[in-house]
C-alpha cells in the first residue's frame, strides 16, 4: 500500500538524527486516522499483535520518542499511538499512581464508546499480560470504590438510539430516593441500586436519567448531588451524561495550576490528544461558556514553543 505524503513526511522525520518537531507539528496537526493506521502499519517502530489486530509501539522506541519529545511532553507520541494503546496505557499509569489518578479509570471508561473501551482491554492483554478488571480489582480491592470502578471498566453498553422513558423515570425516581433517604451524607459509590443503574444503562437512557432527575429534584443536577459525598460517582455521570462538562473542568484545574502539580500540568496534553477528534468542538464551547475565553487563547498564554504549537493545531481540528 503506497504511503500519502503526510505519512511519509512523518516516517522520515522519526527516522531522521533527532527529531523534525516543526515538520511534525505541521503534518500530525492535519492527518486523518487513515494515515495513522497507515502509519502505524508501515514503519519498524511499531510491533503488530496479529491476534488482536493492533499495532503498538516496540517499547525501546517508546522510551527513545519520550525522551526526545521532553519538550512535547508526549504529546506527539500519544497523538501517534493506537487510540486503544493509548488508553491502556493511560489506565495502567492510573492504576500505579494511586487514588488520585482513579478518576482517569472513570474517564477511559465512560467517555469512551463500547468498542473503543473493549479495544483498549485488547490493547491492555497484548501490553501487560493482563486484564484491566483484574488489576483494578487487586489494586483497588481494599477501597470502596473497587465495585465501582471495575464494573465500569469492564462495561459494554448498548448504543442504540432507543430510550424508554418510562424506564429513565424510573431510575431518576430510584436515584432520588437513595440521594434523599442519605441524610448522613454518606458516600453512596457502593449502594447496588446506584452501581446497578451507573454501570449497566447506556448512555442515551441515563442522559435521559439526568433530565428526569433534574425535573423532580428542584432543577438539581445528579452529578452536582452526587459530589456532595462522592468525586467519582460526579465523574462518572459527567463523562456518561456530558463529557464536555467534565473535560472543562479537567482543563481549568490544569491551566489554573500554579504549584507546580505534574500531574495536573500532564491532564491538558492528555485531554488534548485524546479528544481531538471526539468532541473537542463541544469542549471548546463548553470551556468558552464556563470561563468567558477561548481555550486555544488559554493554551496561548499558559504554554509556549512547539509544545504549545501542537497542542492549538490538534484544538483546531475541533472545528
Amino acid at each position: 500500500m503506497a504511503l500519502s505524503d503526510t505519512v511519509q513526511i512523518v516516517t522520515d522525520a522519526f527516522k531522521g538524527v533527532g527529531v523534525d518537531e516543526k515538520c511534525l507539528i505541521e503534518n500530525l496537526g492535519k492527518w486523518k486516522a487513515e494515515e495513522g493506521s497507515s502509519f502505524r502499519k508501515s514503519s519498524d517502530l511499531f510491533e503488530k499483535d496479529n491476534e488482536r489486530n493492533l499495532e503498538h509501539w516496540r517499547k525501546q522506541h517508546l522510551k527513545h520518542l519520550q525522551n526526545e519529545f521532553l519538550r512535547f511532553n508526549n504529546a506527539v507520541v500519544w497523538w501517534t499511538m493506537h487510540p486503544w494503546e493509548r488508553d491502556a496505557r493511560l489506565v495502567k499509569k492510573a492504576i500505579k499512581q494511586g487514588s488520585e489518578s482513579y478518576g482517569i479509570l472513570v474517564e477511559v471508561a465512560c467517555s469512551r464508546s463500547s468498542d473503543d473501551l473493549l479495544g483498549a482491554r485488547k490493547a491492555y492483554h497484548s501490553l501487560f499480560h493482563h486484564s484491566i478488571e483484574e488489576d483494578v480489582a487487586f489494586k483497588l480491592h481494599s477501597t470502596p470504590q473497587n465495585k465501582l470502578l471495575v464494573a465500569l471498566v469492564s462495561a459494554y453498553r448498548y448504543e442504540g438510539g432507543k430510550v424508554k422513558e418510562d424506564h429513565a423515570k424510573s431510575d431518576a425516581k430510584t436515584l432520588a430516593s437513595v440521594i434523599k433517604n442519605n441524610t448522613e451524607k454518606k458516600s453512596l459509590v457502593e449502594d447496588e441500586q446506584v452501581l446497578r443503574i451507573l454501570t449497566t444503562k447506556s448512555k442515551l437512557h441515563l442522559k435521559e436519567v439526568c433530565e428526569q432527575y433534574n425535573k423532580i429534584s428542584d432543577g438539581k443536577n445528579l452529578d452536582e448531588d452526587f459530589g456532595i459525598t462522592d468525586l467519582r460517582l460526579q465523574e462518572t455521570v459527567q463523562c456518561l451524561c456530558a463529557p464536555q462538562k467534565y473535560f472543562t473542568k479537567v482543563l481549568e484545574q490544569s491551566l489554573q495550576n500554579n504549584d507546580g502539580n505534574k500531574r495536573l500540568k500532564k491532564a491538558v496534553t492528555r485531554v488534548i490528544v485524546t479528544r481531538a477528534d471526539n468532541g473537542m468542538k463541544d469542549i471548546k464551547e463548553e470551556f468558552k461558556k464556563k470561563l468567558s475565553v477561548d481555550l486555544s487563547t488559554k493554551i496561548g498564554e499558559t504554554s509556549k514553543g512547539n509544545y504549545k504549537d501542537f497542542l492549538l493545531a490538534l484544538i483546531e481540528r475541533g472545528h
